[in-house]
């Protein structure tokens, strides 16, 4: 077959289970499932438990919790507002002071962590509340 028409295959097929009221994860399931058995045969669902626990064996994915912790800890103390309350006063006088700051932080915590949903989930956890406090709109807050 054609590996073409086969990839537009499962496209069309995915949308149409996805459209179809099922949860995400249930027809990624059936789709993956489908096309797995139709191509390689019954005894390739021995093989499914197998991919499937060695993606989730990560020790990436692994950090990602702990730094979620991390975010919630720090927002939850007056550790976040501290700091955000220095740098407002460090950077007054620059336009945007606070957002650079923000974007400073993401990607120091991004190059230290690896990893940019960590980042996302720690900083973004304590810098979205303090920025709207300081007047920042809510798309502004969000992107830095």
């Amino acid at each position: 077959m054609d590996p073409l028409f086969l990839g537009a295959l499962v496209a069309i097929i995915t949308i149409v289970v996805l459209f179809s009221g099922v949860s995400v994860a249930i027809g990624l399931l059936i789709v993956s499932a489908g096309f797995l058995i139709t191509f390689d045969g019954l005894r390739s669902l021995e093989l499914m438990p197998e991919i499937l626990f060695g993606k989730l064996d990560s020790f990436a994915l692994l950090s990602i919790p702990m730094f979620i912790i991390m975010g919630s800890s720090i927002a939850s103390t007056r550790a976040g507002a501290d700091l955000y309350e220095a740098l407002e006063r460090w950077l007054t006088r620059v336009p945007g002071g606070l957002v650079i700051s923000n974007l400073g932080a993401c990607a120091l915590f991004a190059a230290m962590s690896g990893s940019s949903p960590a980042t996302c989930a720690a900083i973004g956890k304590m810098g979205i509340p303090e920025m709207r406090k300081r007047g920042y709109p809510d798309g502004v807050a969000a992107g830095s």
